[in-house]
């Protein structure tokens, strides 16, 4: 089944230092760009991470810290990279826990604008883990009946990505899936926006997962003593907050989307004060868009009864 699509859609898979968001390099980039009309265009690439690279990790991808000992750092293909993803949305496995907030880094980094805003995210690992639960492997020998040789390298996992990912199509083509509120729906169809709808399913303001979006849309703290609780109600009961998420090991592009909010926060503050009257909530957050509205209950005798009871005197 080739991919119904609206624009571009870049396969992309990272091999690194380590699994720290925040503190790790990457190593090999490798990207499977395919449009629509079905045309491929790829780009594989090491780069020098500017650090030892850990023997557990090179065990794991195969890379040497004398493979790239002479390559050049990811700031000097930052651009090259940027340009040749282009407006394209952007898929992988694993790829919104680690793959997106990785390379949003590096490119922080590295001073090369790349905007998040607008894209879809398909995250191949999540259709699987939802309806299958296995690894990559796994997938491609149950999903294309083949076994993935070359494991663990940046090409043959991206190239097998896209393989999986045609199959699931066919597969769960009308396939019925029931979330945890019990609702059915058929989610798995060609369509990159639906994919993405699929496999966000928790919502993340930052893919590293340290904000969340609520039911109601909203940024959420997602870790730690506040954890649940909206970030602008934060920020009015303890500002400091702010400054001490901005200064602690969080990732850069959690801290750039707090800086957002936080900034939105201020002005709408500012606007309160000046007379207006509406509730201080981020609006440069981008909610998503799967968002539901929940119908209001109907009140009833039960509920009359309830309120009389508690308010009589």
């Amino acid at each position: 089944m080739e991919l119904n699509l609206k624009r571009p859609l870049a396969f992309f898979d990272l091999e690194t230092t380590g699994v720290n968001v925040a503190t790790d390099r990457i190593v090999e980039v490798s990207i499977l760009k395919v449009s629509p009309g079905g045309k491929e265009e790829t780009l594989t690439l090491k780069v020098n991470p500017e650090r030892p690279i850990p023997a557990e990790s090179s065990m794991f991808h195969g890379i040497y810290d004398e493979d790239v000992k002479d390559l050049p750092p990811f700031k000097a293909r930052a651009k090259e990279i940027a340009e040749f993803i282009g407006d394209a949305d952007l898929a992988g496995y694993n790829s919104n826990k680690f793959d997106v907030p990785m390379l949003m880094e590096e490119f922080l980094r590295a001073g090369v604008n790349f905007s998040l805003d607008g894209r879809a995210f398909v995250d191949v690992q999540n259709i699987f883990h939802q309806m299958e639960q296995r690894t990559l492997k796994a997938a491609y020998k149950f999903y294309c009946d083949q076994d993935l040789t070359n494991a663990h390298t940046a090409e043959a996992d991206v190239r097998a990505t896209y393989e999986v990912l045609k199959a699931q199509l066919s597969k769960y083509d009308g396939v019925d899936y029931e979330d945890k509120h019990g609702q059915v729906s058929k989610p798995v169809v060609n369509d990159v926006e639906a994919l993405h709808s699929f496999t966000n399913l928790s919502k993340p303001v930052d893919f590293a997962g340290r904000l969340v979006f609520d039911e109601d849309g909203d940024p959420t703290i997602n870790f730690g003593k506040h954890k649940g609780r909206k970030v602008v109600d934060i920020f009015e009961v303890e500002p400091s907050y702010y400054a001490w998420m901005q200064n602690g090991d969080f990732p850069l592009y959690t801290k750039k989307v707090l800086e957002n909010i936080w900034n939105d926060y201020k002005n709408k503050r500012k606007e309160n004060k000046q007379g207006t009257s509406e509730p201080v909530r981020p609006s440069n957050v981008v909610k998503p868009a799967y968002k539901k509205q929940e119908p209001a209950k109907p009140i009833t005798d039960d509920m009359l009864k309830g309120l009389q009871d508690k308010f009589k005197k």
